[in-house]
Order: structure tokens, then C-alpha cells, then sequence
């Protein structure tokens, strides 16, 4: 394992070079600029206001710059928000949005596996086709679908909870609810695939032909080799719920990491856009390398591969 995360680490980084270095090209070929929007001011100002966060500078000066001041842990400020540096927006803001992915990803894993499995036990049954239904609606309807017709709902119909903030607890269920119903779909049909495969097996046979019962077949002897496909999923998983929550954020007006990074897209802040994807880019690479050494923990044989 830990050779593992040491290879990983050196592989990295010239991932993370190739990210920041392609999110700088292709932000500076976008049209317009940070204080394009900016209310009429002289040139002369404009020209200060460049010069004080060196964009006057040739563009190989500030890719460089960008890169050493990235060796030494600092990602900017921003330009939008004036006083603000780029790591303070993502330590404030981005705690909400990994509270908003750790919510989706219980209601996705205890959604799904629960209907996957029971899927999978009544395979070729009338049941599985109406749960695998329902998955598959799951995994049709987009996020920016789902959250206003749970809003019109739960929130303007019924009056459960609130249609938009942060502030209580119920505001939690809504958002979670519509950044993990979708993965919820995907985790029930690799659940479902992996226990059939497991149950055809030899060894379930012996299990069942000792007397155990379905019960302690399933969750005993089966579950943890059914669940690989499931573990494998989750690295990416856990990245798309924390990195998709932008849009459920912009929908229900969190105070998440999702409408820092829109409006530093929509006004050229160079410097907040490419922190975020940075900023991601580490979250999926670690969230990956923890899904791996949890497989290496669970499957030993795999340590060789």
C-alpha cells in the first residue's frame, strides 16, 4: 500500500501540471477579461488595475509566475472579490459543498445497494423489472430536472421543507436528495450486477447446501465480493457528487463552492477558476487512490496486481 501512494503521488503530479496548464491556455483564449465588466473607468486606470495583478506581463511571465507561486501552496487572489485570496474562498465555502456530497453519497449508497441486491435476489421476477425501473428513471433525470420538481413538491406543495437557503437541517434533504438520487440509479445496477455474478458461484452452492439460510448467505458470503464493482464506483462517485453539486447549489442558493466558481467563469477570474479545478482535480485523485487501498484491503490478491 504504501508503495502504492507513493506511485501514485509522482503520477500526480505531471497530471496536475497538464490541468493547470491547460485550464491557463484556455481560460486567456476566451474572449473578454477579469475587469472587462468592470463599470467605465479611463485606460490608464484599467492599466493599473492590470499592472497591480501583473496581467500587463507577457503571458509566458505570468504562466511561470503562476506555476512558482503554485510550487509554494499559493493559488492567487481574486479578482472579483476584492481582499479575498483564492485558498480563503475555497476554505470557506468548500465545506459546505463536501457536506452536500457526504449526504448524496449516504442517500445514494443506502438507496441503491439495498435495491440492487434485492433486485438481484429476485432476478427474472416482475419485481426486479419494476426496481430496475425505477433505477433507470433515476439515472434519466438530470439534476437540474429533478431538484425544481421536488421543490414544487416537497417545498410548494406539501410545505416540508424549505425551497431555497443553508440554515436548518431540513434544508439539507431537498439538495442531498436531488444530488444523490442519480447515483443512487447507477450504484442499484452495479449492485445488482455484482451479486448475480457472486450468487452463480461455486462456494454460494456449498453455503446454501450447508443449511444457511438466504440471510446470512447474502450478507455473510456474498455481499463483500458483490460490492467490488460498487467500491470501484465510489472513487469517481465522490468526486462527481462533490464537483456536480454546482448545479444543485445555483438551484437552492447554497453557500457552496459551486457559485464561487460560476461566477468567477462568468466574469474571467482567472485566478478562482483555475484554483477551483485544481482544487478538484486533488479531491478526485485522492478520492480514487482511497477507493483503491480500500479494494487492496478488502481483496489481499489484488496488492499483487
Amino acid at each position: 500500500m504504501f508503495s502504492l501512494i507513493i506511485r501514485r503521488f509522482f503520477q500526480a503530479i505531471p497530471a496536475l501540471w497538464i490541468i493547470a496548464s491547460a485550464t491557463f491556455v484556455l481560460l486567456r483564449l476566451a474572449p473578454g477579461g477579469p475587469f472587462d465588466a468592470e463599470k467605465t473607468v479611463s485606460p490608464e486606470v484599467k492599466l493599473q488595475i492590470e499592472a497591480h495583478y501583473g496581467l500587463d506581463q507577457a503571458l509566458h511571465t505570468q504562466y511561470l509566475q503562476y506555476l512558482k507561486n503554485l510550487a509554494q501552496g499559493k493559488l492567487g487572489p481574486s479578482y472579483q472579490y476584492a481582499g479575498w485570496d483564492v485558498d480563503e474562498i475555497i476554505a470557506q465555502a468548500f465545506p459546505v459543498s463536501l457536506e452536500l456530497g457526504t449526504w448524496a453519497l449516504l442517500i445514494a449508497l443506502s438507496i441503491g445497494i439495498p435495491l440492487g441486491v434485492l433486485a438481484a435476489l429476485r432476478h427474472n421476477q416482475a419485481s426486479e423489472t419494476a426496481l430496475m425501473t425505477v433505477a433507470a428513471i433515476g439515472i434519466c433525470l438530470p439534476s437540474f430536472v429533478l431538484g425544481p420538481i421536488l421543490v414544487l413538491s416537497f417545498a410548494l406543495t406539501l410545505n416540508c421543507f424549505n425551497p431555497l437557503g443553508w440554515s436548518f437541517p431540513s434544508d439539507r434533504v431537498l439538495p442531498s436528495m436531488t444530488l444523490g438520487l442519480m447515483y443512487a440509479a447507477y450504484i442499484a445496477r452495479l449492485a445488482r450486477g455484482g451479486m448475480l455474478e457472486v450468487l452463480q458461484n461455486d462456494w454460494i452452492r456449498t453455503a446454501r447446501a450447508k443449511g444457511l439460510s438466504s440471510t446470512m448467505v447474502v450478507w455473510r458470503h456474498a455481499m463483500r465480493s458483490a460490492m467490488q464493482p460498487v467500491i470501484s464506483f465510489l472513487g469517481p462517485a465522490a468526486a462527481g457528487l462533490i464537483s456536480g453539486s454546482f448545479v444543485v447549489e445555483t438551484i437552492f442558493f447554497i453557500p457552496g463552492l459551486g457559485p464561487f466558481f460560476v461566477n468567477g467563469a462568468l466574469n474571467r477570474d482567472y485566478t478562482l477558476v483555475m484554483g477551483t479545478v485544481l482544487f478538484y482535480a486533488v479531491i478526485i485523485i485522492s478520492f480514487n487512490l482511497i477507493v483503491d487501498l480500500i479494494q487492496m484491503w478488502l481483496q489481499p490478491r489484488t496488492r499483487h496486481e
